[in-house]
């Protein structure tokens, strides 16, 4: 079921607030906004939305079977990047960069916020369909800028098809075969990065693949390989 509102402070906020109060939210269903007023990234960045832009979440209920939930950061990579594949004239321009960020000529296009409620997971994503909000520190390009525009609603109807998909394939497999996938369409190895890690500090290095949990592999400037669990990436060149 999809369930859209005129407008909210952050749907993610919503939907965490009725997993905290005890209601119980079936997975497949998603919460979209027409507008959120307090929309918000990784390390508490604002998410600024736009009209006819995507802004919704979902949520995913663990359970004791399943693979770590850190691995539902690449679903919900794989998930959108297989909905806009579909939609663009070149595919090559369309990339994934650790550890859930879609770029469009390398500029950002979808951002995803992954929060955790005891033994659920919200999962929010906004994608710039119509127009690109400035973020500081970012590009930003939207699906506008290089054709047609999908609307919000074919666009949510699709997602919430393609996430149903990759979250039965990672319960079903296991994370390696959606590593595999990710790597196919992310930076290559050797691509230098810098990273802003959990800490505040900020270190650089090369991309060197990912760890079987799907870690990023930092090699720094000695040769040693540092592993980052969590952090914003920049590419570098």
């Amino acid at each position: 079921m999809i369930h859209t509102v005129p407008e909210t402070g952050s749907t993610n906020a919503d939907l965490v607030a009725r997993l905290a109060a005890g209601e119980r939210i079936s997975e497949g269903d998603w919460l979209i906004a027409d507008r959120q007023t307090g929309g918000r990234g990784r390390r508490g960045r604002m998410w600024q939305d736009g009209e006819g832009n995507f802004m919704g979440s979902t949520v995913v209920h663990l359970a004791a079977q399943d693979p770590a939930a850190s691995g539902l950061s690449f679903v919900a990579a794989l998930a959108v990047y297989e909905t806009i594949v579909a939609l663009i004239a070149k595919p090559q321009d369309l990339m994934l960069k650790w550890p859930n960020d879609v770029l469009l000529r390398g500029a950002k296009l979808c951002g995803l916020l992954l929060e955790r409620v005891g033994d659920s997971a919200v999962v929010g994503i906004g994608a710039n369909l119509v127009s690109a909000p400035q973020i500081d520190g970012a590009m930003t390009f939207s699906l506008a800028d290089v054709g047609p525009a999908p609307s919000r609603d074919d666009f949510a109807i699709r997602l919430a098809a393609n996430f149903d998909l990759e979250l039965g394939r990672w319960r079903q497999f296991g994370l390696e075969p959606l590593l595999n996938r990710w790597r196919a369409a992310a930076h290559r190895p050797g691509t230098r990065l810098t990273v802003h890690d959990a800490a505040g500090a900020t270190v650089s290095g090369i991309f060197d693949g990912l760890e079987p949990d799907g870690a990023l592999r930092l090699r720094l400037e000695d040769g040693t390989i540092r592993p980052i669990h969590a952090g914003d990436v920049s590419l570098e060149g």
